[in-house]
């Protein structure tokens, strides 16, 4: 959530930042209600418990009819405080939930709109011309069948629409990548993580996922539990409740799992192979460090973003996306979005997002910093996450950038270790 020491000193400043992203600013209001009467309501409390801790003492020290008349008035009197407490916890909900649907306030730097709306910062490689390469690009779904690589027909069968089976290259090709993403993340000093796939409300809703995105998880029927669309989710919440030494910071992990998405929205989009579906691999990096410190962190997650998609020899742009585009705890995010030849366009590959304090203010995750009086202080720290490799999408542009006349897929150099060759030759016989 926001400090709302912010909304109470520049309600303003909150009020713009909800126009920023396309939301209305009316619940900036409803706060500012909600705080007063929380504080009205604490009062009042607080001046019933007093007078009954009095009262306490009064009898304690009466008798006759003075004691029976100050007994009727102490039970009266606990009532009155059973129903401002009541009220107080009431008042305190609804400020609590009020905050809880402010997102992050935007970064003035990330650019105004919607999804259209981003700003591109760079680009970097050529995309290839298969025109002056004498054929015509074939789609990754043609290029899996051909390498028997991915089979949407039986995943169809087995689970329904947006699942699918890597088999042979094509599940040699995804141990690869995770291979290849490891050693990236281990070259810049990540500690790896397997992360559950299965988190507590508590966990969703300290990263913010069940605001804005619920509609996008999976809820476990008749468990407390839900499926993560990222191990952002898990990574974040690994933390939660704890007070860390500043001179630990930075933290940071690489978190390979499992993530799950229903998709809700994109209904008609990408409804063809594997480039939105319901549930792939990915390794994500998530850092927690200080909030100082949070905004060159960013830059280097995109540097290291950049830095595999360059092993895997692929043209590709760097966008800022826009306010509207942002998701609830992010105040900037930079997407890294590669070419795919068959489609003439740059699709995501990659993101990476500040997320500022909002997310360990709600899940309580505190840093211990030194105090000039010599004694120690304790604020919320930063979190911030990357994507380095959502399985999928890399496979795809890379059959899609690597292919080859004759159906063929030449490896990026980067993986040749890993899948033992230089080339992925089509097959006959797979029974697709």
């Amino acid at each position: 959530m926001i400090d709302p020491r912010i909304l109470r000193e520049d309600p303003d400043r909150v009020r713009v930042a909800q126009r920023r992203r396309g939301l209305s600013d009316e619940v900036v209001d409803r706060a500012l209600s909600a705080d007063s009467a929380r504080r009205s309501a604490i009062a009042t409390y607080e001046a019933k418990r007093g007078e009954q801790k009095s009262m306490g003492k009064l009898v304690a020290r009466a008798q006759g009819e003075e004691k029976a008349e100050l007994l009727a008035r102490t039970k009266a009197l606990a009532a009155e405080v059973k129903q401002a407490e009541a009220a107080r916890e009431a008042a305190d909900a609804e400020w609590s939930d009020c905050l809880l649907e402010i997102p992050n306030l935007a970064a003035e730097e990330a650019p105004e709109g919607g999804e259209d709306d981003f700003v591109v910062l760079e680009r970097i490689g050529t995309p290839r011309d298969f025109e002056a390469e004498g054929f015509a690009p074939r789609d990754h779904i043609e290029l899996g069948r051909m390498l028997g690589a991915i089979d949407l027909d039986r995943g169809a069968k087995v689970s329904g629409s947006r699942f699918y089976f890597l088999t042979g290259v094509g599940a040699e090709l995804e141990f690869a990548l995770i291979n290849l993403a490891n050693e990236t993340a281990r070259e810049h000093g990540f500690t790896q993580v397997i992360a559950p796939s299965m988190v507590r409300p508590q966990a969703m809703a300290g990263t913010g996922f069940l605001g804005q995105a619920a509609d996008d998880v999976y809820r476990i029927e008749g468990e407390d539990m839900y499926l993560v669309g990222t191990s952002e989710v898990p990574m974040a919440a690994y933390h939660s409740d704890e007070i860390l030494d500043v001179d630990t910071l930075p933290l940071r992990y690489a978190a390979f799992s499992p993530c799950f998405r229903k998709e809700a929205g994109s209904h008609g989009k990408d409804t063809r192979g594997i480039i939105r579906v319901h549930w792939f691999d990915k390794v994500e990096m998530f850092t927690y460090t200080t909030l100082e410190e949070s905004y060159a962190e960013h830059e280097r997650l995109l540097g290291i973003e950049k830095s595999f998609l360059d092993k895997l020899e692929l043209a590709y742009q760097v966008i800022d996306t826009a306010t509207g585009d942002l998701g609830l705890s992010a105040i900037r995010k930079f997407d890294c979005e590669a070419w795919i030849p068959t489609q003439g366009k740059y699709r995501e590959l990659t993101s990476t997002s500040n997320c500022t304090e909002f997310q360990t203010r709600r899940l309580d995750i505190r840093g211990r910093f030194p105090h000039e009086s010599g004694s120690t202080t304790t604020r919320p720290l930063a979190t911030l996450n990357g994507t380095l490799c959502a399985v999928p999408r890399a496979i795809v542009a890379i059959l899609e950038t690597h292919q080859q006349a004759d159906g063929s897929v030449r490896v990026p150099a980067a993986l040749q270790k890993y899948l033992g060759r230089e080339v992925l030759e089509p097959v006959t016989g797979s029974g697709a």
